[in-house]
């Protein structure tokens, strides 16, 4: 009895795939990872780790935990771990990551910010009170 509770967890945990020679429009949303083996024009927001394979790519926005590439990419991907880069990987568009590790022979034509979406320094209250503190001084 509790194997089978197991087996139908297990198989619970098995990543999303989009096979090769399919292609999807639109947007997806997920908990679970995800593997790109075709084409997907749309975005893409998963709490999970996302797998573009050799084959695949995505055209759109991505925001994940974790991501590896070896296929292309095109747009904007906030990835809030680690963003591996193949030696096939084709990268064009804005980046956000906290980690990036890129493979000779990976073509990376983006702007990348190595910090969270949205935050415009890495330490945003030094800054903040820099700025708070010049106000004062032009008030005073």
């Amino acid at each position: 009895m509790f194997s089978e509770n197991k087996k139908t967890q297990d198989q619970g945990s098995q990543p999303n795939r989009i096979e090769a020679n399919t292609h999807i429009k639109g947007d997806i949303s997920s908990q679970a990872d995800f593997r790109i083996d075709g084409i997907l024009e749309g975005n893409l927001t998963t709490t999970g780790k996302v797998v573009i394979g050799a084959s695949g790519k995505i055209t759109g926005n991505v925001s994940c935990v974790q991501a590896d590439i070896a296929g292309g990419f095109e747009g904007e991907l906030e990835v809030s771990e680690l963003l591996n880069l193949q030696e096939t990987a084709k990268i064009e568009g804005q980046i956000y990551t906290q980690k990036l590790a890129i493979s000779p022979g990976a073509v990376f034509n983006a702007k990348c910010s190595m910090r969270p979406k949205g935050v415009s320094a890495l330490h945003p209250d030094a800054k903040e009170s820099q700025q708070q503190g010049t106000s004062m001084a032009n008030n005073g």
